[in-house]
């Protein structure tokens, strides 16, 4: 695949996320996908396991994709996910064999006020 077939497949794929589409979303994984938490020490083997995580997760969850970045077989996007009206900014980096994402990690991050102290250099984004 070249990086417009792979922009267009994850597009499809943030789409069907969005959507909360789990079969549409889940046509981009290898069969033999690996996907990682690290902040929790977790690794999920195959892309059926990470399918049925997805579908008996026990919370409502929302997408707000902001950006996708990449070249070649190492992509990464940033989203928001929210889960029961609590954002989490998350970075997922997918890394493509075969047309298909071999290796997914993913990273999460609660949101939090800033000092003032810093406010004279900075501005709020939004």
């Amino acid at each position: 695949m070249n990086n417009q077939e792979i922009r267009a497949a994850l597009e499809r794929h943030w789409e069907a996320t969005v959507a909360l589409d789990l079969d549409r979303a889940h046509d981009i994984y290898h069969d033999d996908l690996i996907v990682e938490f690290p902040q929790s020490g977790e690794r999920i083997s195959g892309e059926r396991n990470l399918y049925e995580l997805r579908a008996h997760y026990p919370t409502k969850v929302t997408f707000k994709i902001l950006r996708t970045r990449g070249e070649g077989s190492l992509w990464i996007t940033e989203y928001v996910i929210t889960y029961n009206r609590r954002p989490v900014n998350v970075v997922c980096i997918m890394e493509f064999k075969d047309n298909k994402v071999v290796h997914e990690t993913l990273y999460f991050g609660d949101p939090f006020e800033p000092p003032e102290w810093r406010s004279q250099w900075v501005e709020r984004i939004k």
